[in-house]
């Protein structure tokens, strides 16, 4: 037992050294900084400073699914190519940023118009704020005090809020969302790894259908849906496919072994 405990613990601590690229020293990203992606497709041309969206926002909001399927957005940053033009027509962030929809009871800004002027630069620097000295609406430190903590990522276990009804995020926007039964929650499965010692991988479908639904998993991500039929190692997870496509970057990082490999030795 011990000698099992001591190969978790070493995994725990050199796992993300022994897969990060060779030669390459990785910033660990501060609490807020986690899951942030810079836009800047077609910013910079414009003359406008890059988008920074914060991650730990919208999903205490929105769940992945209504943003990642019903909404179009990409999995990769910089493969969505946003343009002001789709924004002021009422796709991608203009969906909701479109100066009329009202969110748990607060009416959403307007991301892109036609209208210029000194007024409607102020109002981009909002999302156009790379490299600003903008200071933001919500302060990540304020807006999740109360929250449940945990160790890594954004230090947030946003699973447990949403558990415990802290957040309670949307998954339906009328006209964009397809209206569909509840999903039947499908039973928990263990999965053996591979390195002798460590505990079995749990993964709960129950969870994951919470926040992503069928469609953002199946079948881009993992094709089939037997369990059986996919294998993959954590060396595909660290080169961000299979799990690794979001818990790299977004949801809790890999590094946090004890999250997946749950089941009793």
């Amino acid at each position: 037992m011990k000698k099992r405990l001591c190969i978790l613990f070493l995994l725990m601590i050199f796992a993300p050294l022994v897969f990060a690229q060779v030669g390459v020293k990785k910033k660990r990203p501060l609490p807020y900084e986690y899951g942030r992606v810079v836009i800047r497709n077609y910013s910079e041309k414009a003359g406008m400073p890059p988008v920074v969206f914060d991650h730990w926002l919208h999903r205490a909001k929105f769940t992945c699914r209504l943003c990642h399927v019903d909404l179009g957005f990409g999995m990769k940053a910089g493969t969505t190519e946003i343009k002001a033009a789709d924004n002021i027509g009422g796709f991608y962030c203009g969906t909701c940023h479109n100066g009329g929809t009202t969110i748990n009871g607060k009416k959403m800004f307007e991301s892109c118009s036609k209208t210029g002027g000194t007024a409607e630069k102020t109002r981009c620097l909002r999302c156009h704020s790379l490299g600003q000295n903008i200071k933001p609406e919500y302060d990540f430190k304020t807006f999740t005090q109360d929250l449940p903590k945990e160790r890594f990522g954004n230090g947030i276990n946003w699973e447990k809020a949403e558990h415990d009804k802290l957040i309670s995020p949307i998954d339906f926007i009328e006209g964009v969302s397809i209206k569909r039964k509840p999903l039947t929650a499908q039973k928990d499965f263990d999965v053996a790894p591979t390195i002798e010692g460590m505990p079995d991988i749990i993964f709960s479908h129950q969870k994951h259908t919470v926040w992503s639904g069928c469609e953002l998993c199946h079948p881009e991500i993992f094709p089939k849906v037997k369990r059986t039929q996919i294998k993959f190692t954590m060396n595909e997870n660290f080169e961000g496919k299979y799990c690794g496509v979001c818990h790299l970057n977004v949801a809790f990082p890999m590094m946090d072994c004890q999250r997946c490999h749950s089941k009793p030795v």
